[in-house]
């Protein structure tokens, strides 16, 4: 009997099985340096985890939240999704937002997206790719509300990366708009919501200056009842 169209043969099995017991082999390279360095090191990450920061950002491979900040694990509480988006009836990330903020009482929560997206390049083509077109909808909403700003950059690689910024900002704002967040603020709660960008090329993260610490910065509609003194109703 042959074996089934697409079924690796023995060779490329046995090649690809290789490849998975090289990832095992690394972890415990990996393991025995951190213990080497630290000898507490698992012990401590065992008994504890108390991050300040919560991290929502792409699931692209090159961008490595703990990595990219200096952060070691159990530094740093991480989402990530397709170009790091915040949809309200999304129950993941709903569920990784409230244990941050409700039970790890994390004091920061960053958005950082990446230029050169490719969740955002997709959404900004004409073209129909599958499911995604449904999960990046929202990027073409924020390219509607933004069109004037964003037709007037006649460069596409630029325009694309002003789209990677605008949508930043729209997250972040999307974060605060959640009844989590807010409720966290009212209670006295220090939390506050911030929008980077990374950039693949040189490595570096840029702060978009988005910075929100309360109600205050937030269009009206949005806010929840109970900060009407703080927002001017």
């Amino acid at each position: 009997m042959g074996l089934p169209d697409g079924a690796p043969s023995g060779l490329e099995g046995s090649v690809k099985e290789q490849e998975l017991a090289s990832l095992f082999q690394r972890n415990r390279e990996w393991a025995k340096s951190m213990t080497d360095r630290d000898p507490e090191f698992f012990s401590r990450l065992v008994r504890q985890q108390t991050p300040e920061y919560l991290w929502i950002g792409c699931s692209d491979a090159r961008v490595p939240a703990n990595d990219l900040i200096g952060m070691a694990p159990g530094e740093l509480f991480v989402h990530r999704n397709i170009a790091n988006l915040v949809h309200n009836i999304d129950i993941n990330l709903m569920s990784v937002l409230e244990y941050a903020v409700n039970v790890l009482k994390t004091r920061h929560i960053i958005v950082c997206g990446h230029y050169g997206c490719g969740g955002v390049r997709a959404a900004m083509d004409r073209q129909e790719f599958g499911l995604i077109d449904n999960w990046l909808r929202k990027i073409k909403d924020i390219y509607a509300a933004n069109k004037e700003a964003l037709d007037r950059e006649p460069d596409p690689e630029r325009r694309l990366n002003l789209l990677c910024e605008i949508n930043v900002r729209q997250q972040a704002h999307n974060i605060c708009h959640t009844s989590i967040v807010q409720n966290a603020w009212r209670a006295g709660q220090e939390l506050v919501v911030h929008g980077w960008i990374y950039s693949i090329a040189d490595g570096l993260i840029k702060d978009l200056g988005i910075r929100i610490d309360g109600p205050q910065a937030l269009e009206p509609i949005y806010v929840f009842p109970g900060f009407e003194l703080d927002i001017g109703f």
